[in-house]
């Protein structure tokens, strides 16, 4: 079976790996070392579940030999209920095998960027927001993964308006990827004095986090366009520079306030848009 020979390669690349992560050279490669670490992760569920698939399968075949040898009507009877309780478990057991296989992609073992913003409902939709961090965290934490916040904008009596986690772990895009989309909540909310119900909403979204790479830009390769916008008496209202690379269709803007001047060296750090 095709699968199972997957499987039995990934079961030596598994114990490749556990040699692999506790080496010291490997851990000073930190680049290397989280890399190993997360495919040893990703392996580790489906190795431990077709070993267990191949623990049954070869005790039914030592069961099934030991009863073709048989003669003894009381040895023989219970060798067939063994034989019959081990037939009964490897199905199951190849089954979850196949449900591993469905179930995951390409992007289930990576790490997750989760955004939370506040939907319609005021400040009821900023506080559920902030319940929703709370409920991702949480989960999170059963986890073992890690929660980093990037981004947030809080709400004006509590929550937030908007927030951006960055999601750390074993498989985490796997089990937060279906998140993605609107919530909805309807309740009393702390917001409110009469106790009348308010339906207040959220949305969620998921990505995986991308792989990082390196970009080397040349100097010689850019041409940097500086323009300059004036207000009513003259005054400047604001800067835009522009990068574009010679080998490029695409090309940065890069926006900065008077009282901010950017010289050509902010141009990595101020926020940009991209522009085809």
């Amino acid at each position: 079976m095709a699968l199972i020979d997957a499987l039995a390669k990934m079961s030596e690349r598994f114990d490749e790996l556990e040699t692999l992560i506790v080496d010291p050279e490997v851990i000073q490669d930190q680049g290397r070392y989280t890399s190993l670490l997360k495919e040893h992760g990703g392996l580790r569920s489906k190795v431990l579940a077709y070993r267990k698939y191949k623990g049954l399968e070869d005790e039914l075949a030592g069961a099934r030999s030991e009863l073709a040898i048989l003669e003894d009507p009381e040895e023989t009877l219970l060798f067939e209920e063994e034989v019959q309780e081990l037939e009964s478990q490897v199905g199951p057991a190849l089954d979850a095998l196949r449900e591993l296989f469905v179930t995951d992609d390409e992007d289930a073992n990576r790490d997750a960027i989760l955004e939370i913003r506040a939907g319609a409902g005021g400040d009821e939709a900023a506080l559920f927001a902030g319940s929703l961090f709370e409920m991702y965290s949480r989960y999170a934490e059963l986890k073992g993964w890690k929660v980093e916040l990037l981004e947030a904008a809080a709400g004006t009596v509590g929550g937030f308006k908007e927030l951006t986690l960055s999601v750390k772990g074993n498989s985490v895009f796997k089990y937060l990827q279906y998140e993605s989309g609107g919530h909805r909540v309807q309740r009393v909310p702390e917001t409110e004095s009469q106790g009348r119900i308010h339906t207040s909403a959220a949305t969620v979204a998921v990505l995986p986090e991308a792989d990082e790479v390196e970009v080397n830009i040349l100097e010689a390769d850019l041409r940097i366009d500086t323009y300059r916008s004036s207000g009513p008496g003259g005054q400047s209202v604001n800067k835009t520079y522009r990068s574009r690379h010679h080998k490029r269709r695409s090309f940065w803007l890069l926006l900065s306030r008077r009282k901010q001047p950017a010289p050509m060296s902010a141009r990595k750090s101020l926020p940009c848009s991209r522009r085809a």
